[in-house]
């Protein structure tokens, strides 16, 4: 799989998880294009740390307005109806737990549903942003990234990177396949055809529970 097959796949099948009406809040990168998929008769309303709720999608090139941006600092646009305010009201949204969703990356995430997705030590960050509110504010955290880092694990048994939360993640969703975080560990629920489960677990630190009744992974 190339890279743009990868990012499809993963968004494609995260998509699933959304229910009309459902509050939702997207990571920078990958998690952005999980709108695109959305099923047929499903309607969601995106909020923005940065203090937009019902963002749009991305604007057509030379309509930007310079006011309109996400929290990652790319143009959007607003539906009718969007509610604009101050990040710190943006905020209480998140932190009294309003927000249905969040889909985000991650740089590691392991089997107890610790996430690591802001720093690596000795290389500069521009700090954890609205992640840390986001992770135990949602009522559902969905970590949708690639299984892989040039080859270098990142579902790990435990995570060597620092923390952005502790056993907050319910779900991982990767080209691989889908894995729920339970009190038992990580287990691979969906597996992606192109894949076996031998390769699920080689590339997985980890150690997997495969679900009895193993599916392939929706889309």
């Amino acid at each position: 799989m190339d890279k743009a097959q990868i990012r499809e796949t993963i968004a494609r099948r995260a998509a699933l998880e959304l229910k009309d009406g459902d509050v939702v809040n997207l990571g920078i990168g990958l998690p952005t294009a999980i709108p695109n998929y959305l099923p047929e008769g499903v309607n969601v309303t995106l909020q923005s740390e940065n203090g937009l709720v019902g963002m749009g999608p991305a604007p057509e090139p030379g309509k930007e307005d310079k006011d309109y941006v996400n929290a990652g600092g790319a143009y959007i646009t607003a539906y009718p109806g969007a509610y604009a305010c101050s990040s710190a009201d943006s905020f209480l949204i998140i932190r009294g737990g309003h927000v249905d969703c969040t889909f985000l990356g991650a740089m590691q995430v392991d089997e107890k549903g610790n996430l690591a997705n802001w720093m690596i030590p000795g290389k500069l960050t521009p700090g954890m942003g609205g992640a840390m509110d986001l992770v135990v504010g949602a009522k559902r955290v969905i970590v949708a990234m690639e299984h892989t880092q040039k080859g270098n694990h990142k579902i790990m048994k435990e995570c060597n990177l620092p923390l952005t939360a502790a056993h907050q993640v319910n779900m991982i969703i990767t080209e691989m396949g889908v894995m729920d975080v339970t009190p038992e560990g990580l287990v691979l629920k969906e597996i992606n055809p192109e894949f076996t489960v031998e390769q699920v677990q080689e590339a997985t630190e980890a150690k997997l529970i495969i679900a009895k009744d193993l599916k392939p992974m929706a889309q």
